[in-house]
């Protein structure tokens, strides 16, 4: 029963995303005749998930969405995201730190500084791994990139995995006009802290997110964790956000996943931040000007092991 579910969610992520490549010409012809979203003020703002201009700081959201995004932070540039869950018997704070070590190539690192299951309280494990864009959108094609993780394990006893494990992705994000999505295929080696090797799962996500009003924007996600072992069955989770664009260098969002299949609580609220510190080479990038804000775009996340 668990394989099934998740290989049905698996195919209907994929299928979903396919499907939508065939409006892919469309949309191109909505963007060049300047199809923008219209602020309430009558700006007219870019599209959600753009890249930046180069002169300008503007942070690369993975948050709100247990999915990663394809895009990668600007070269230089040092970025943050922090938020915290809040359930029944689950609650923790998360964080994940980027960097854009080149145009392509982005250095992440993440850790859950509190952790509390079931009444157990502590430090959860840490993360660190790339993400390493191939290319990006254009025409039909979307922005494509592949993803590595390793988890190291320092958890307090009990709260965490304990043991080292890796994980392997492939993404891909793609524009249709105002509407941005997300397809995430991920494979997780969970290590085994008592009798060594490691187990097996693997993670599918589909997002969408848009811009809907002024700094306003709305994701929603569809995403699923395969058996891992006994302990970790098959897991299922629909999420929906509201995102605001504080600044083109913070980004603030709130909202909840709900567990449609799964061990897991029936309903988790989130809420957290993302913020663009400082362009570490020093290339003169500019404060970002408020009246080009970009919609909210949506959202590996912090919640969970880069």
């Amino acid at each position: 029963m668990d394989i099934q579910v998740v290989r049905a969610a698996r195919w209907l992520t994929c299928a979903a995303f396919l499907l939508l490549g065939n409006f892919s010409v469309h949309a191109q012809e909505r963007q060049s005749e300047g199809a923008a979203v219209q602020g309430d003020a009558g700006s007219t703002l870019p599209q959600p998930q753009t890249v930046a201009p180069p002169d300008q700081m503007s942070a690369v959201p993975n948050r709100p969405t247990f999915s990663t995004t394809a895009e990668s932070v600007q070269p230089g540039v040092l970025e943050i995201e922090y938020g915290f869950e809040l359930a029944d018997g689950h609650q923790n704070v998360n964080g994940l730190v980027k960097f854009g070590a080149t145009g392509n190539l982005e250095l992440r690192f993440a850790n859950n500084p509190v952790e509390r299951d079931m009444g157990v309280a502590g430090f959860g494990d840490s993360g660190a791994g790339f993400k390493y864009r191939i290319f990006r959108q254009k025409n039909r094609r979307p922005t494509f990139s592949v993803l590595y993780g390793a988890t190291i394990p320092t958890a307090t006893r009990q709260v965490g995995v304990g043991a080292v494990g890796h994980s392997a992705g492939v993404l891909a994000s793609k524009d249709f006009g105002p509407h941005h999505f997300d397809l995430n295929e991920t494979v997780q080696w969970v290590g085994r802290p008592s009798a060594g090797g490691f187990d097996r799962n693997y993670f599918s996500a589909l997002a969408y997110s848009r811009g809907i009003r002024g700094k306003w924007g709305v994701t929603a996600e569809i995403a699923g964790f395969s058996w891992t072992n006994a302990a970790n069955p098959a897991t299922l989770t629909i999420m929906g956000a509201a995102v605001y664009n504080v600044s083109p260098r913070l980004i603030l969002d709130c909202g909840a996943y709900v567990a449609a299949y799964g061990q897991l609580p029936r309903v988790t609220f989130f809420g957290g931040l993302t913020y663009s510190i400082a362009d570490l080479y020093h290339r003169g990038l500019k404060r970002p000007n408020p009246a080009r804000n970009q919609p909210p775009g949506r959202t590996e996340n912090a919640r969970s092991v880069p």
